[in-house]
Parts: structure tokens; sequence; C-alpha cells
């Protein structure tokens, strides 16, 4: 249902939900030694929750989770780089933005409809 109505949007919004979680965990354990910084390759993981849905029985539901290659990695062994860490969230949380747009419009599109309006 949720395919048929919203299109990629909806998976799209949860996958950015999730990549703003793991990005702010990244920023929360950036003095934290040995912490490995990972990331959501947006990509790899909706084309896996697409292939999900659909029912492709192939589909690995843990798709798209990497691990950041840092530039230049700490003396601890930490792989976070809080500055890029920080765009990352940016960036997501204004396409996170974007796409929350786009099914807020859906939804009153379809409610307008409902509506007869």
């Amino acid at each position: 249902m949720n395919e048929r109505l919203f299109g990629i949007h909806g998976a799209a919004l949860t996958l950015r939900s999730e990549r703003m979680g793991v990005i702010a965990s990244n920023i929360a354990n950036a003095a934290t030694p040995g912490y490995k910084a990972r990331d959501i390759d947006f990509n790899a993981a909706l084309e896996a929750r697409l292939a999900q849905a659909r029912g492709v029985l192939t589909a690995d539901a843990g798709a798209g989770m990497v691990w950041r290659r840092p530039t230049m990695p700490s003396l601890d062994g930490n792989t976070v780089e809080l500055n890029r860490e920080q765009v990352a969230f940016a960036e997501n949380a204004v396409a996170y933005s974007a796409t929350l747009s786009f099914v807020q419009g859906k939804v009153n599109t379809i409610t307008r409809a409902l509506k007869g309006e």
C-alpha cells in the first residue's frame, strides 16, 4: 500500500530518518576511542527496500550500511571526522525535509479528493 500510494518517497523518508540516526550516533561518539563511523549508502539501501517491498527474496535488509573511510584517522582508532559528519547531517536534513514536503503534499491532495474539494 505504501509504495502504491507514495511511490519511492515513503521508503526514502524512512531511510533518510535512519541515516539521520546513524550520523547522529557518529557525532555523539566523536570522542570514543576505537569507534568506527558508519553511514548508509542511500541508493543501495533504497533499491534493497523497494525490492523487499516487491517480495524479492534476495533483497538484503541491511543493504546500504557502510563504514566511513576517514581522510585522516585519529591515533585512538576513532574514524569520526566531525566536520564531515556535520555536513552529511545538514545535507540529509535538507533531503529529509524535501521528501517530507512531497509526502505531505500527496496526503493533502488525497485528503482534498476525499472531501470532494
